[in-house]
């Protein structure tokens, strides 16, 4: 473990789906995404499968309730049974950093992105991609979290050891202790 901390600077990007392509989907309209030949309602209800969810236990979808806090990722985690998925209700924006999914214990901060989102389109992470839990812009920003109940329950404090939670499909790890250092985003 480190004890000096060193902090890095992260400029945070628009979210697009092309910049956001190496660490999952953006689930929004696509036009270029072919509806399915669904033809109930006179055409009224156009369904795209915009990504695929995946899961392979029980699924949960709590909303969780952000108010700001400082845009400094102190913890980078991962899920590799499932695809993680925020979507903001009320249409307001958050802020989310991500590093691409690895065979590594740690994230490769090297290939840390951070985004904006508007709030007009939820994401929806690959397995195994290491992300910061997101930054509200506005208080009182709910997020509707789409993940296995295993790594909510991973979150409990009984779970957590020197400010680390590890379980069935949860790894979150203190990139202070692990590092040495803290990245703080700018908008």
């Amino acid at each position: 473990m480190m004890t000096e901390v060193q902090i890095r600077t992260l400029k945070v990007e628009t979210a697009t789906a092309a910049a956001l392509a190496p660490f999952g989907v953006v689930l929004g309209r696509d036009e270029n995404v072919e509806p399915l030949p669904i033809d109930l309602y006179g055409g009224a209800v156009k369904v795209r499968r915009i990504g695929e969810f995946i899961s392979d236990e029980k699924t949960e979808m709590p909303v969780c309730t952000l108010q700001r806090r400082p845009f400094e990722v102190e913890y980078m985690e991962r899920h590799t049974e499932h695809t993680q998925t925020f979507i903001s209700l009320g249409a307001k924006p958050f802020i989310a950093m991500f590093a691409p999914p690895s065979d590594s214990e740690l994230p490769d901060l090297d290939q840390a992105r951070a985004f904006l989102f508007d709030g007009s389109a939820g994401f929806m992470m690959h397995l195994g991609t290491w992300h910061e839990f997101p930054f509200a812009l506005v208080d009182d920003t709910d997020l509707l979290v789409i993940l296995r109940s295993v790594a909510t329950e991973g979150l409990k404090s009984d779970n957590v050891i020197g400010n680390e939670a590890v379980g069935p499909d949860l790894e979150k790890r203190d990139m202070a202790a692990r590092f040495g250092v803290k990245i703080q985003l700018e908008l």
